[in-house]
């Protein structure tokens, strides 16, 4: 779990802004990891496992999200949310969840520090052509922070 709490922090911050909530993803994500560990040791390649342990957390992801919004009660109106000092963090998060597939796929893994070969095998394209949906990535987030 160690080896892959980065990979985690990005599939659970995609869907949870709050820290709180974050952290109940990565618990619910863990205990669907550790339900199926035994799927988890057969696979021996790390990069297999990556994108095993990703597919399992983005699928209790969207069941933990699916779950909240039939319970979810609107905030009140007067609600004023706190300020804290990682806004422009969470303004990132922000635009790169904005991302269309297999867009915030490759910038998530790429921030996870994946290389391109390893990504493309994740998202089905060539290690060249995951360099250049980068580097187009890349300035199209420049340009949406620019606006901001």
């Amino acid at each position: 779990m160690l080896r892959y709490r980065g990979l985690l922090f990005s599939v659970c911050r995609r869907y949870r802004c709050d820290g709180l909530e974050v952290d109940d993803l990565l618990q619910e994500t863990t205990l669907a990891l550790w339900n199926l560990r035994e799927q988890l040791f057969s696979i021996t390649l790390a990069p297999k496992q990556a994108a095993w342990i990703w597919r399992v957390a983005r699928s209790t992801c969207i069941d933990q999200r699916r779950k909240r919004t039939n319970d979810s009660q609107p905030l009140p109106e007067n609600y004023d949310a706190p300020a804290d000092d990682t806004t422009l963090h969470d303004t990132l998060h922000e635009l790169i969840a904005q991302l269309p597939e297999p867009d915030h796929t490759i910038v998530t893994m790429h921030l996870e520090g994946y290389d391109y070969k390893e990504i493309g095998r994740q998202v089905g394209m060539t290690k060249n052509n995951i360099g250049v949906r980068l580097m187009r990535i890349k300035e199209k987030l420049r340009e949406q922070w620019n606006t901001i």
